[in-house]
């Protein structure tokens, strides 16, 4: 009744005298206890699924703190009812899921249950919804990663829901077109662009310089190598220093006058290679590279978009 092993059971109805109810109770609060116990523990591994009705879509992620209990069929089968459960309701949030009731108890306590069973720390880790005219989930093999998404358009093929899901899965884009990439990750990529582009400028003109000098590039890259070059007799004290006063001067040279426009140029470019390769519109297709998902997408049905999409997972990416 409980999933709980044999001597546990047995040393529960031995505590009450043989009454069932109680004994049940005794397994319960044993796994609040060691649910109490495994607090501090990480929950790294576990199951994460997904699943569709029409309209709605959405992935639940159970953590536990082994492969060997989330392979556990009874774990498996615990986070698909917790998915069964979220779906029919429609669930809307995380504590909206862990409250919904379960076999006649809530999600929260079915955790607690199992936490009784395996002695392992278990914790709901994720969930996520999809509201749009058509969804689609994807499950990848080995239930680590999930992926849902929400198209434009009602009757659209399943087939073609789960191929973008299978391209969020692959490709793990940050949003679904330029639009929606939040403005502080627009600013950090063009940051991170400026600042490699200052320095890529400034390499080529110390290369330039080295090389106008008559020493190769490549012997005096960090202070490292010209030790170690020195040691070699592949370079000498005399062109060690040389070479130091030259990437220094044409370092704070080149530096001090990098042409702004150009930077801002090089920038742009990078910044839209950043948009096709992380916004999913903009993302080649998976099957085809000809196309991009708009170009599948519209190929299907005219002016069909993706809306919505949403991907977990347990591993890193």
């Amino acid at each position: 009744m409980t999933g709980a092993g044999m001597m546990d059971c047995k040393n529960a109805l031995a505590e009450t005298g043989g009454d069932i109810q109680a004994a049940i109770e005794i397994i319960r609060k044993k796994g609040q206890a060691v649910a109490a116990k495994r607090e501090d523990r990480e929950a790294a591994e576990g199951c994460v699924l997904a699943a569709t009705k029409p309209g709605f879509a959405a992935i639940v992620a159970l953590k536990c703190e082994t492969d060997f209990v989330a392979k556990n069929e009874s774990f498996r089968a615990l986070t698909k009812a917790i998915l069964d459960v979220a779906l029919e309701a429609g669930a809307k949030s995380l504590d909206e899921v862990k409250n919904l009731q379960l076999d006649g108890r809530t999600v929260a306590e079915k955790i607690t249950d199992e936490i009784g069973k395996t002695g392992e720390k278990m914790e709901l880790g994720a969930y996520e919804y999809v509201e749009a005219p058509s969804v689609a989930a994807y499950e990848h093999l080995g239930n680590k990663l999930a992926t849902i998404v929400g198209l434009s358009a009602e009757g659209i093929d399943e087939h073609v829901g789960r191929e973008v899901a299978m391209q969020v899965a692959a490709m793990n884009p940050v949003s679904v077109d330029r639009n929606h990439v939040a403005p502080e990750v627009i600013e950090s990529e063009k940051a991170v662009a400026v600042e490699k582009t200052k320095e890529e400028q400034v390499h080529k003109a110390v290369e330039a310089a080295l090389k106008k000098a008559g020493i190769n590039p490549n012997l005096v890259d960090s202070e490292d190598h010209i030790a170690s070059n020195i040691t070699k007799g592949w370079l000498t004290e005399d062109e060690a220093e040389k070479a130091r006063v030259i990437i220094k001067t044409t370092a704070e040279a080149k530096a001090a006058n990098l042409p702004e426009q150009m930077i801002q140029n090089i920038v742009k470019g990078r910044l839209e290679k950043f948009f096709k390769e992380n916004c999913l519109m903009e993302q080649e297709y998976h099957r085809d590279a000809k196309l991009t998902i708009a170009q599948y997408l519209d190929g299907e049905q005219k002016g069909l978009v993706v809306v919505e999409f949403k991907r977990v997972n347990l591993n890193q990416d």
